[in-house]
């Protein structure tokens, strides 16, 4: 096999230059600049615009058809194992060019997207210092997001949110609360956008995916059959991934800057929703006594729409959702998130440290 690899100039190409990116990618300052301010915009950017006027996912195509040609690849193998012929199948250049593939994944990942799985982040654009938080700290803040949360709730339009069930209103929506917060946040500029509904929707129930975003592609998806009022944040997360912001914790607190800015009140809500749940879940752990008052004052569309929420993930349950979110939690893991899903939760910490340099009056 090593004979192989050293035979095989473009096997051996690949493994230095494997070895090149994961030296580079620790060293969080140096990925920020050359790769995060550098190479990424320039490429993300030219994806959204080669995909982004197409009207279908593009990304989604890719991955079914690489689906069947795994199906296929097994299936070939288990064939040749039942006839007792690995012998014969198998060798050292099938194993390089199988190699090979893997590394070129590897690479053309790392090199899209995967890269931002290293770099400093938004803490370190806001002067953020995220720290352990004390209950008191965190009562602080799920009260002030429960001030907010109840002043859109009682502006909230059951009936005129559904338009956003509608994609074009949606996403034309979620594109602009992006345009409200550059403003404030140049690094949050989003342009050529590309938003598409997932083909997938209707299996992502198995799954456990509400949206994704495709690095291969530049594409940020959404799941169409998730609670309309759920929509607007899920969508300003996947964005956020386009931006360059990899992490969950992240990727869940640049959706709420945007989200809070948005023009859209429907959008303003989502994004209080959101946080809030998170920020009452934390409390409730840290301090139940507290979390049931603050609970008791919520305002009725919130506690209407969170039993929507319940029952929304109840009818979804399911035997292939759990194996599945094994794995992206396994995802998580290795690329820089050790908490796996629980990473989504520490966007309250990101709200912690935001509130105690600006104050609970700026949330």
């Amino acid at each position: 096999m090593l004979k192989t690899i050293f035979r095989d100039r473009a096997l051996l190409f690949l493994l230095v230059l494997t070895l090149a990116i994961k030296c580079f990618s620790l060293n969080e300052s140096l990925v920020e600049r050359y790769y995060t301010y550098g190479f990424y915009p320039v490429i993300s950017r030219l994806l959204r615009f080669l995909t982004g006027w197409i009207p279908f996912s593009l990304g989604d195509v890719l991955y079914l058809l690489a689906f069947v040609w795994l199906v296929w690849k097994v299936w070939r193998l288990l064939r040749v194992l039942i006839r007792k012929r690995a012998r014969e199948h198998f060798s050292a250049l099938l194993l390089a060019k199988y190699l090979k593939l893997v590394l070129l994944i590897y690479v053309v990942f790392m090199g899209f997207w995967g890269l931002n799985y290293s770099r400093q982040g938004i803490a370190s654009q806001l002067g953020l210092t995220v720290q352990p938080y004390t209950a008191e700290e965190l009562y602080r803040l799920t009260a002030a997001l429960q001030v907010k949360l109840n002043t859109y709730a009682a502006q909230e339009d059951s009936l005129k949110r559904l338009r956003l069930n509608d994609n074009r209103v949606l996403f034309r929506e979620s594109i602009s609360s992006y345009q409200s917060v550059k403003e404030e946040f140049p690094f949050l500029t989003y342009k050529v956008p590309s938003v598409k509904p997932s083909l997938f929707s209707a299996i992502g129930e198995y799954f456990g995916f509400t949206g994704y975003y495709n690095p291969f592609t530049g594409e940020a998806q959404l799941k169409t059959s998730v609670p309309v009022f759920v929509k607007p944040f899920i969508l300003c997360h996947e964005i956020g991934h386009q931006l360059g912001y990899a992490k969950e914790n992240e990727a869940n607190f640049v959706a709420y800057l945007a989200g809070r800015k948005a023009l859209d009140v429907d959008f303003r809500y989502s994004a209080y929703w959101d946080v809030y749940t998170y920020a009452a879940r934390e409390l409730s752990l840290k301090d139940s006594t507290r979390a049931k008052e603050l609970k008791l004052t919520t305002h009725p569309r919130f506690r209407n729409d969170y039993r929507a929420y319940l029952a929304y993930l109840f009818h979804s349950q399911n035997y292939v959702e759990p194996v599945m979110s094994q794995f992206y939690d396994r995802y998580l893991r290795l690329n820089n998130q050790p908490k796996g899903k629980a990473t989504y939760n520490e966007v309250v910490a990101w709200l912690v440290a935001y509130m105690r340099k600006y104050g609970a009056e700026s949330l």
